[in-house]
């Protein structure tokens, strides 16, 4: 019984498990060629190690697991079985966890900072007219910061001059597409503007906010309305 045991686990189950491992490996890779290569070559010697192992077992009655003169032979198969899953293990969490990781941190942030830029762009005081352009074009790309400076000259200088106060809070704010280096967010608000001696007037306003990465950051491209059909 000890035997069949040393058999199954040394002879049967560590290369079984080192094959697996091998195959994962490929698996979480997306098979490129050069593993194709080198998984192949692994594999074949893992087979031939285990053909060669029961046939001196026919010859001499005796195989690696169940051989008490080898037990450092063993450990190799052991030791070898074991780095390839852990190496199965670190390519699968580098492969599938990390980049699942990032998507979550990526979509968590577009749509922060998205729903600012949003805020921000629907947002006007009278007595200091350019903050909250100022804090839109904090998180925008040059270019967009640009543009977006110039659409809003002439809009804030014609609120200023009414004394128009404007407020937007979100409501609602959910990522459309996203990829590495580009991300689309639309932002559902809520906003009041007031005038002196005029009621408040509130609307919803939907806008698309479309960003990109650049340098490892996430900047604003561009802020457009979302048309109702």
């Amino acid at each position: 019984m000890r035997n069949r045991l040393r058999v199954l686990a040394f002879d049967l189950l560590a290369p079984a498990a080192a094959i697996a491992a091998l195959i994962y490996v490929g698996v979480a890779l997306g098979w490129p060629l050069w593993w194709v290569s080198v998984c192949s070559v692994l594999c074949l010697l893992a087979v031939q190690g285990v053909i060669v192992d029961f046939v001196l077992a026919r010859r001499d009655a005796v195989t690696v697991g169940t051989d008490d003169d080898g037990p450092g032979l063993r450990l190799a198969v052991v030791a070898t079985a074991t780095a390839a899953l852990v190496a199965a293990v670190v390519v699968g969490y580098t492969q599938w966890t990390l980049p699942d990781r990032t998507l979550r941190d990526d979509s968590t942030e577009v749509t922060g900072i998205a729903s600012s830029v949003a805020e921000a762009s629907a947002t006007f005081t009278p007595q200091n007219p350019t903050s909250s352009i100022d804090r839109a074009t904090g998180m925008m790309s040059a270019a967009s910061a640009e543009r977006f400076k110039n659409e809003f000259a002439a809009v804030a200088k014609d609120l200023a001059s009414r004394k128009v106060s404007a407020q937007a809070s979100t409501v609602s704010a959910g990522v459309e597409a996203i990829g590495p280096d580009a991300a689309s967010v639309a932002v559902i608000m809520r906003g009041t503007q007031s005038s002196p001696g005029k009621p408040a007037e509130t609307a919803v306003l939907a806008l698309r906010v479309a960003l990109s990465k650049t340098d490892g950051r996430w900047v604003v491209e561009d802020v457009s309305p979302i048309h109702s059909r």
